[in-house]
């Protein structure tokens, strides 16, 4: 095996956070600016693999000659996807609806290859948030670390003092599934530690 040049396909801090847990350092970082709203009727499973399909395809355009990697994080709460909260009013709306509920955060992970190979993950974790009081959801929205966030929040901070519950991959649920992303990284040549 040997390394592959890798490129992100995100601006996420996150993501970048996540892929150094696992000893990868992308080479370059490049966002790709595509519209982001779901298609009607379109669930958060679909969303997510559409979202990062064409975040990969439209960087592999740019760089063709190395691996790129692309993930997209959706917050569904039954058929219907949130939004990354972009507004104090949308973030108190997808908190007021999760609060005292079990979501669902589903992330695909798109690796595009040099010689044309588009492999993909989705994963699937369930996470339950207790009751918030109007009170709770005041004092995190103040806190202003729900903007950008998929459904509003971000498990890694101030919000884990609200989940109760979380079937699944912890890392998915901050925004790259680790497991699955070394996975895939390895089954298209890139060497791992």
């Amino acid at each position: 095996m040997t390394r592959l040049p890798l490129v992100l396909a995100s601006a996420s801090p996150r993501r970048l956070a996540l892929l150094a847990q696992i000893g990868v350092t992308p080479g370059q970082i490049l966002a790709t600016d595509i519209d982001e709203q779901p298609l009607r009727a379109e669930i958060p499973r679909l969303l997510a693999q559409r979202l990062a399909r064409a975040k990969a395809l439209a960087a592999r355009v740019i760089v063709p000659d190395a691996l790129v990697l692309a993930a997209d994080t959706v917050v569904g709460v039954g058929r219907r996807p949130l939004p990354k909260a972009e507004t104090r009013a949308q973030a108190q709306e997808c908190l007021t609806l999760l609060s005292g509920r079990r979501h669902h955060v589903i992330t695909c992970v798109v690796l595009a290859a040099p010689d044309g190979r588009v492999v993909e993950r989705v994963v699937d974790s369930a996470v339950g948030f207790a009751r918030l009081t109007d009170a709770q959801i005041a004092a995190y929205l103040d806190s202003g670390e729900w903007q950008g966030k998929a459904g509003g929040y971000a498990i890694q901070g101030l919000a884990a003092a609200h989940i109760r519950f979380l079937s699944g991959s912890y890392s998915n649920v901050v925004g790259l599934p680790l497991f699955e992303t070394a996975q895939l990284l390895r089954g298209l040549g890139y060497l791992l530690p």
